[in-house]
């Protein structure tokens, strides 16, 4: 149900609001894949910051499409 969800918001570019580790984040998902130890894991940047984060599945609650804000991904580029 999770992956269904940030499918769609990462295919339709509107954010997420989500409880994480009990704190609330609003997010501009990017990319869904699992990481080293077998957790599936979301990345995306955290509104207001220029940071790109990851998040695990099992520790994400309450997830809420923003159907208001829609946004263009911004991706930084290293050297």
């Amino acid at each position: 149900m999770k992956s269904e969800i940030f499918n769609s918001a990462i295919s339709d570019r509107k954010k997420l609001k989500f409880l994480y580790q009990l704190n609330q984040i609003e997010l501009e998902p990017y990319y869904l894949t699992v990481n080293r130890k077998g957790n599936k894991v979301i990345y995306g940047r955290v509104n207001s910051t220029h940071e790109i984060k990851m998040f695990e599945f099992n520790k994400i609650f309450n997830i809420k499409v923003l159907s208001n804000s829609r946004f263009s991904p911004i991706i930084p580029i290293l050297n």
